[in-house]
């Protein structure tokens, strides 16, 4: 027992990176908070630690997120202080997108400069996440009325380091459904090679790296870049019949702190997914869109449903599966897209079980994002691995982990890839991923986080 992790906000991404050093690295031991009331977790989750972790001489690494006022802590309690101290930033507050410039907001950032001048290692998800941060400091500083401090981003960045979310890819061959095993059946006939027969969806079991094959296939590639609507016709034949299969529906679970609204909506609206699809052959079967997503305005909801709503009105037809968590407040956006997408929904809610959740991205085509504000995006790299065709904007994180042809610039560059793929579902169905996802996965990263939990002897300890 020598690693202290300290998570102020046990969720999420926060709780996916805590479970998995515990599980892999031996002597870790977990105080945490729920995910709740994040702005309160931040204020004082430093007091709380204080008299809950005790004493340990056997302690000699205190990890923790930079949700926690690490300076706060350390202040508190000498002994930890001692300790080899590493403060992972899985967002910064720097240059979060705030509703309303409220005083308090300051804050947030400044609890964060704090814990990184406290640290001995600063840890960050990713280039954009580190850059954004450290480029802000000197900017966000001078909101104090008097009396700045200066050069205090000198003095953080020589601790500073990327080391990315590591994720462990899950086997989901599974999951896929019927008819996509046909399709990587054909395909590895055509090709000569077994990789193909699972889309590159490989098991981390031996430490092998996930990297989706390149689909050499010239004619698909350019009708991916075909992206400007000449009519509002579609290419699908008869319209397709709303979903009315009550004897299909499953039943889910009620997960605490669901909303109320949320639970109502996946009552409704879950079907077996495999039974649906099964019936329909290629051709049928709409473009299946997933957003796996927090239910938060960082998001960009707005702009998503904007987006499928006028794909609706301008009969193209698709499926939807809105997942993600939810917290305190929900955007009104999502229980008015949800009662105006009507039969186009497929899945309405979060999914607590990671199968249901990797089953339900197994059966989609594309997934999306609009956010706002993203330093790394778990979801968007999971549903890939998945099998399906990311959509991102150009900016943020998204240009590091992603290749140019699945970015976008502007709302409506979004609307037109997804007016193509609604007309012409194939194009998707048989794209094969040309990003590398190796980077990010546990296997390639476990040595990494291994030697970063690892401290030398000291002899005040």
């Amino acid at each position: 027992m020598s690693v202290l992790i300290v998570e102020a906000f046990y969720g999420g991404s926060h709780k996916q990176l805590v479970d998995l050093l515990q599980e892999e690295i031996e002597g870790c031991i977990i105080h945490m908070l729920p995910a709740k009331k994040w702005h309160w977790r931040a204020r004082t989750a430093a007091l709380y630690f204080m008299q809950t972790i005790p004493a340990n001489d056997n302690y000699r690494i205190l990890f923790a997120s930079s949700v926690l006022n690490l300076a706060e802590l350390v202040a508190l309690r000498p002994d930890l202080g001692k300790l080899k101290k590493v403060l992972y930033f899985h967002e910064n507050q720097l240059v979060y997108p705030v509703q309303k410039c409220q005083e308090r907001d300051f804050q947030y950032g400044y609890n964060q400069i704090l814990s990184c001048l406290v640290a001995d290692v600063v840890v960050f998800n990713s280039i954009f996440n580190m850059e954004s941060f450290l480029s802000s400091i000197n900017k966000f500083l001078k909101l104090i009325p008097d009396h700045q401090p200066k050069n205090l981003d000198k003095l953080i960045r020589p601790k500073c380091q990327v080391l990315y979310f590591p994720i462990r890819f899950p086997n989901v061959n599974k999951f896929l459904p019927d008819y996509t095993h046909v399709h990587f059946q054909k395909v590895s006939e055509v090709k000569g090679g077994d990789a193909y027969l699972t889309k590159g969806l490989h098991s981390q079991q031996n430490g092998a790296p996930v990297n989706l094959v390149e689909n050499s296939d010239s004619r698909l590639e350019s009708a991916i870049c075909e992206a400007e609507p000449a009519c509002c016709t579609t290419e699908q034949g008869e319209p397709h019949k709303p979903l009315t299969t009550p004897e299909e529906q499953i039943k889910p679970k009620k997960s605490e702190g669901t909303n109320p609204c949320q639970e109502k909506d996946k009552q409704l609206v879950t079907y077996n997914l495999d039974n649906i699809l099964a019936k329909m052959d290629d051709q049928q079967r709409p473009l299946h869109i997933v957003w796996p997503h927090r239910w938060e305005h960082d998001k960009d909801p707005e702009t998503f449903f904007k987006i499928l709503l006028k794909l609706k009105e301008n009969m193209l037809h698709f499926h939807v599966s809105v997942l993600g968590e939810t917290f305190t407040d929900v955007p009104d956006i999502f229980l008015e897209a949800r009662d105006a997408l009507g039969s186009s929904v497929l899945h309405w809610g979060y999914l607590p079980s990671k199968d249901d959740y990797f089953h339900t991205l197994c059966m989609a085509d594309v997934v999306v994002s609009t956010a706002k504000h993203e330093f790394f995006g778990v979801a968007m790299l999971e549903a890939v691995h998945c099998g399906c065709y990311p959509l991102c904007p150009n900016a943020l994180v998204y240009p590091e982990i992603f290749p140019a042809e699945y970015l976008y610039s502007t709302p409506e560059q979004l609307y037109k890839r997804l007016w193509n793929f609604c007309r012409k579902p194939d194009i998707v169905r048989q794209h094969l991923y040309k990003g590398e996802m190796a980077p990010f996965s546990w296997a390639t990263l476990r040595g990494k986080f291994r030697f970063l939990l690892t401290a030398e002897p000291r002899e005040d300890l």
